[in-house]
């Protein structure tokens, strides 16, 4: 796909990006596929996928107590718990506000310890990293940002979530589904959102603006971006999944960037079918 050399005119060290279809196909990669990047909060769907492993497994239920009074594993997943953003305080009764919070995901990380009796970490490698061949990931430290992965490796992840093999499909549709509608918060990196939508572990795009995906982008997109600039996103609608992983922590060169380079995308996609 020549609209993935894009990626060449970021002012980043080093860049690597590629897209897949939703029944699998790599329609193209761009830069070294292969060098490993720290992912930032493209981690949390990871880590959330693990946690739906879990669940499939009835190791945990989404909607049992887990975090402060009154949270549960849903609300942990879908950043409405009303942990703060990386602290382990309470700033608002759960369900009532989308507060995007790292310290929920390690919260999260360690009920399913728990619950498996399995390091968080290595029940991530053996849910999701092993089976889906994703050798060259690791997850050292906090399940909300503290994953280190390639292009090729996140590819494999984005084509399972696509078409599931790990999970039922019924529960990955619930993941890219809404989490008590209606809740304002913040989408860091782009303000105030109202309503900021997210499903469980993934963020949804619909309506957002500003938004790091595309002005293209179909409402239904979800993925992630994470602060050392990289991003995941599925567009159920355009049947594809773009991956693109830099050296460079975000900041206003990635709202200048993303946003053309999806568009870029998704245009090269429509016109190829």
């Amino acid at each position: 796909m020549q609209s993935l050399a894009l990626i060449e005119n970021w002012p980043v060290p080093t860049a690597a990006a590629a897209v897949v279809t939703s029944d699998g196909a790599l329609l193209g990669t761009h830069g070294p596929t292969a060098h490993r990047f720290p992912l930032a909060s493209v981690t949390k769907p990871l880590a959330a996928y693990a946690a739906l492993v879990a669940y499939e497994e009835g190791a945990v239920e989404l909607d049992e107590p887990a975090g402060p009074e009154g949270s549960t594993v849903r609300h942990l997943l879908a950043h409405t718990s009303g942990l703060a953003f990386d602290e382990h305080r309470v700033t608002a009764p759960p369900g009532t506000r989308r507060l995007y919070s790292n310290a929920g995901f390690e919260v999260l990380g360690d009920h399913i310890a728990k619950a498996t009796e399995i390091p968080f970490a290595e029940y991530v490698r053996q849910a999701v990293l092993e089976p889906l061949g994703m050798t060259s990931t690791t997850l050292e430290g906090s399940p909300a940002k503290d994953g280190v992965s390639t292009v090729d490796d996140l590819v494999r992840f984005a084509a399972e979530v696509q078409v599931p093999r790990l999970l039922d499909p019924r529960t990955v549709l619930e993941a890219q589904s809404v989490v008590h509608p209606g809740l304002k918060g913040v989408l860091p990196g782009y303000g105030h959102q109202n309503p900021n939508d997210w499903g469980l572990g993934f963020e949804i795009r619909d309506s957002k603006s500003p938004h790091w995906t595309g002005l293209s982008s179909s409402p239904a997109t979800f993925g992630h971006f994470g602060q050392s600039g990289t991003f995941l996103w599925i567009d159920p609608v355009a049947g594809a999944a773009c991956v693109a992983l830099t050296d460079r922590a975000f900041g206003p060169w990635a709202t200048e960037a993303w946003t053309p380079f999806t568009d870029a995308v998704l245009a090269e996609l429509a016109a190829s079918r």
